[in-house]
């Protein structure tokens, strides 16, 4: 048999890529598509019946605790008989309710700490809305939830129940009233029992742990880990953000004979000095255990608002753009946007509204005009900046090179010098022109604006400036470029996604001319 050459054989391998958490794909073959068929038509119906049957008579016990109770008695843990009967109702009809839907096994491994040893339970990978069922083996915790959930039948009385610390998204202020609350519970010496977190916020397809978010470990005092595996022959369960729906996850996993779900507790996790008073230090370490134990990579990818973005050098960056989303919708309208003309004022905004901008793309469908016009950020009356809708079609036209689409994204969006000659682009432009070519979240966008500024005296960025950033800088220009052309064929050291570039799998290639 041939054993190729040396020179073959001893080449290092290039690391490939980390997965993509976001993304799940569920195939199925011929023989397990019969068989999803049949068990979907006869056990799944009766399992989801019997399981919805349970779910609303949990909720007499989740009333029965808190019935006549006023918030300031809500305000203390719960104890007596209302304690003893409701609880135990609850957490006897929950494993139940997880039973009939096809969770035969809940193997436990390790030993749960006590409330005084880890005040805290933080569970990872978080993959499903069947995660729920982590509460069972760790004797009913605290959660942390949306405010919105309150208004949801039956969930509502069950967090009301639970006792839940309760965060509204749109609130800023509810959220440092949710530090505050996990703070007092988990230093009042035990007598609340744990509080349990999703650190990582948002479901994945438990290939890589996502990014912890720092409010399980805001607190600073010992947290337990408890990992959640689902080690069935087909993963059914996984609900991420692309993949199958919520009815289809439902249907199928219900349809299996069993699925067995494994719970493990590893050791506490006592944070150090340095730790207890940097939680974002606190969490990035404890992802890492995390992570280590079930074998898969950390990795700095998040949700923000509606979209998963991950980390590339200083900059956070959407893993899909809206503005390859927005090209999918021009194509198929048959629109090239090289035959738009923009007409856009270099420095000067122009709003318009959705009839104006249908009539500037000429998208005669209504359907078609909204959905695009949906893409770009609108104000209080409902306009948009007719610079960002330039800057995208240049972007999506392709005609132009990098450098050229730069100096026309500064153009756009840089402001005259009202004591000296040039122009300058500010923090507003730098977050408007990465938020449309790249996604990135404004925020982060703004920090990196004024991390750039810090090498001059003046808080705006000269084109010279903007173009080292964004063309000769090695990791950010070929970031740009990966967006920007996906059509370009790169080099085999170049790497083909951006997670890629993210976690450092692949060497960037150093830049012409230097």
């Amino acid at each position: 048999m041939s054993q190729g050459s040396p020179g073959a054989r001893d080449a290092p391998r290039e690391p490939a890529a980390p997965p993509n958490p976001f993304v799940h794909e569920l195939r199925l073959s011929r023989l397990q598509r019969v068989k999803f068929c049949l068990l979907g038509a006869l056990l799944a119906p009766i399992r989801v019946l019997l399981a919805f049957i349970v779910l609303f008579l949990l909720w007499p016990f989740a009333w029965l605790q808190v019935a006549g109770l006023t918030e300031e008695q809500l305000q203390e843990p719960i104890t007596g008989w209302r304690k003893t009967v409701c609880h135990n109702g609850v957490l006897g009809l929950s494993r139940l309710l997880f039973f009939l839907l096809g969770f035969l096994r809940i193997r436990v491994r390790g030993q749960r700490a006590s409330r005084l040893q880890a005040p805290v339970l933080v569970a990872a990978p978080h993959s499903t809305f069947f995660d729920p069922i982590v509460l069972l083996p760790c004797d009913l915790p605290k959660v942390v939830s949306r405010a919105e959930n309150l208004s949801v039948p039956v969930i509502g009385a069950l967090l009301r129940f639970n006792q839940a610390i309760l965060v509204s998204r749109h609130d800023p202020a509810s959220r440092r009233r949710v530090v505050e609350e996990v703070r007092r519970r988990a230093t009042s010496g035990g007598k609340w029992p744990q509080v349990l977190f999703f650190p990582e916020g948002t479901c994945s397809n438990k290939k890589a742990l996502l990014k912890f978010k720092p409010g399980a470990f805001i607190a600073g005092v010992p947290v337990q880990p408890v990992l959640i595996q689902y080690p069935n022959s087909l993963d059914t369960t996984s609900w991420a953000w692309r993949g199958p729906g919520v009815l289809k996850v439902l249907w199928l996993t219900a349809s299996q004979p069993c699925s067995i779900v494994d719970v493990e507790f590893l050791p506490v996790y006592h944070p150090s000095p340095e730790e207890s008073g940097n939680p974002t230090l606190y969490a990035n370490n404890v992802q890492r255990v995390m992570a280590q134990a079930l074998g898969i990579p950390a990795t700095e990818c998040e949700f923000v608002g509606s979209l998963p973005v991950i980390v590339v050098g200083r900059l956070k960056v959407a893993l899909e753009p809206q503005l390859w989303e927005l090209g999918k919708v021009l194509r198929k309208a048959g629109l090239s946007p090289g035959r738009v003309d923009a007409g856009a004022e270099p420095g000067r905004s122009r709003r318009i509204n959705r009839e104006e901008f249908a009539k500037q793309l000429q998208l005669s469908d209504p359907q078609t005009a909204a959905g695009a016009f949906s893409y770009f950020q609108q104000d209080a009356e409902g306009l948009v900046d007719f610079r960002d809708v330039a800057l995208a079609l240049a972007a999506l036209d392709g005609g132009r090179s990098l450098e050229e689409l730069m100096r026309l994204a500064f153009e756009l969006f840089a402001e005259e010098q009202v004591e000296e000659a040039g122009r300058l682009l500010y923090k507003d432009g730098f977050s408007t022109i990465l938020h449309l070519l790249l996604g990135s979240p404004r925020p982060a966008a703004a920090t990196l604006h004024a991390e750039l500024c810090q090498a001059g005296p003046r808080q705006g960025l000269s084109l010279c400036q903007f173009q080292d950033f964004s063309l000769h800088d090695p990791l950010h220009g070929t970031l740009l470029h990966t967006y920007l052309r996906p059509s370009w064929k790169p080099h085999a050291s170049f790497p083909s996604s951006p997670a890629a570039l993210a976690n450092g799998t692949v060497p960037v290639p150093k830049p012409k001319g230097d």
